[in-house]
């Protein structure tokens, strides 16, 4: 009997008849297995929770407030109706529901009366969209026959540090969590995202938080594997949109995911694939609409085979940033200035590039981030050091990816021939010494024909050149 943590997302637990074939797909894999599930708020309700959090500091009507509460009752009891058949069990989950909506309207009431919301403050509203989406999951199951009792993350034994917004789990959750869940004699349905820090006050653990909850247990309880529903086959070696021919990857490694991910792959998020890395423990990316397909399996090592790319990635959200000046020519320490300034100002650099000349720096960021970039190192620099900070908006990142690449020769000239003969001009490369990606700079209006090339180039499709 194999133990597995399975994971479902905003858009398969979108409603009552999401949350029912969530249900069927539990029912069908714990017959032969030991299952614990994490799930995701309902689709769209953490952005709603946010705004309506944003609108009680900015506005203080308390009306506003109570009409949110009552479309989100709404939303809530209209899943128990069309997920839950038993009226014991729907009414059971309906009075969970009830009590976290009052307290969830008493928080905004008092965010209405401060008119202020901090970091703290965010936390806590954010976190009831998971909090309200677990007892109606655990209730499905229970009305499907399936033993279920439901956790919040703390609960289930995630404790992190005090950093609200993007919290970190601390080193003592991996003994917490087999102590809360184990032995697994029903479902435990744990609430991804939510955690709380010694003090006991609640924290969510950022971008893709919900994925790392359910590394996390998967880590601490030895989990065979660990399943990512989502709504695509797997992980494609691109963006379907992008290729239509795009195909699943049947074997990645954790650093390719992690490449991926990190240059525009929507899959998985690097971070949450982490504590699985530590432990060894397989993850799978499973399509909720094919579950008997195998998706796609991460392993540990690298996997090498005769394709030497894996994937093409494009992300599309990010900005060029140069600085340049003569007097950057010889200077010791340029580089370090730049970059310790960048992360004072909590940027994230995306991708770099320098040239010989040493005159010349080029840097990738998050386009969001991109004005304050320019401001600490326009604070960071004299003039006759660094004569010119400049920045382009309109770029995209492209990246190839595969553990294929190492000491593999001509894959970069592949790569640069492809774009020639495509007639796309390159504005900036990088490479690191893993060689795990080439990744590169292309103008917006040319990156999607970039990946087009590069897929084509490299027969992804299963075609040959």
């Amino acid at each position: 009997m194999a133990r597995l943590v399975m994971k479902f997302g905003g858009v398969s637990v979108a409603d009552g008849q999401r949350l029912r074939h969530v249900g069927e797909l539990v029912k069908h894999f714990n017959r032969d297995n030991e299952i614990v599930l994490v799930t995701s708020a309902l689709q769209g309700v953490t952005d709603s929770l946010l705004e309506c959090a944003r609108k009680s500091a900015g506005e203080g009507k308390v009306s506003n407030v109570i009409d949110f509460i009552e479309r989100l009752t709404e939303r809530h009891n209209q899943a128990i109706v069309e997920a839950i058949k038993d009226p014991k069990i729907a009414q059971e989950v309906r009075e969970i529901v009830i009590q976290k909506l009052n307290e969830l309207e008493k928080a905004y009431i008092g965010i209405c009366y401060l008119g202020e919301l901090t970091p703290r403050s965010l936390d806590l509203i954010s976190s009831y969209g998971e909090q309200l989406a677990a007892p109606v999951l655990s209730g499905v199951l229970r009305d499907m026959g399936i033993e279920s009792q439901h956790f919040t993350g703390a609960e289930a034994g995630i404790v992190t540090d005090s950093e609200y917004g993007d919290s970190r789990p601390l080193e003592k959750t991996y003994d917490l969590i087999p102590q809360r869940l184990l032995p697994l004699k029903s479902v435990p349905v744990v609430t991804g995202f939510i955690a709380k820090d010694e003090k006991g006050i609640i924290t969510t653990l950022g971008r893709g938080g919900s994925d790392l909850s359910a590394s996390l247990i998967g880590a601490a309880i030895g989990a065979d594997e660990i399943w990512f529903w989502k709504e695509t086959p797997g992980v494609m070696t691109t963006d379907p949109k992008i290729v239509p021919g795009a195909r699943t990857i049947p074997l990645i490694s954790y650093r390719e995911a992690m490449e991926m991910s990190y240059f525009g792959a929507k899959v998985l998020h690097p971070r949450a694939i982490e504590p699985a890395i530590k432990k060894g423990v397989p993850v799978r990316v499973k399509c909720t609409f094919d579950p008997d397909s195998p998706g796609t399996q991460i392993v540990h090592d690298d996997i090498l085979k005769v394709d030497v790319i894996k994937a093409i990635t494009l992300n599309k959200n990010v900005a060029l940033l140069n600085i340049a000046g003569a007097g950057m020519i010889g200077t010791p320490g340029i580089a370090a200035r730049a970059f310790s300034a960048l992360a004072g100002a909590g940027i994230n650099i995306v991708m770099i590039s320098q040239a010989s000349s040493e005159a010349n720096i080029s840097m990738v960021v998050e386009e969001r981030q991109l004005e304050k970039a320019e401001d600490a190192l326009r604070s960071e620099f004299p003039k006759d050091i660094v004569k010119e900070i400049s920045d382009n908006h309109d770029v995209c990142a492209v990246a190839v990816v595969g553990a294929g690449m190492a000491g593999t020769p001509g894959v970069a000239a592949r790569v640069f021939k492809a774009m020639g003969e495509s007639g796309i001009n390159v504005l900036m490369i990088s490479q690191g010494s893993s060689e795990h990606n080439i990744s590169f700079v292309v103008a917006s209006k040319d990156a999607e024909r970039a990946v087009q090339a590069l897929h084509s180039e490299f027969g992804l499709g299963g075609e040959r050149k």
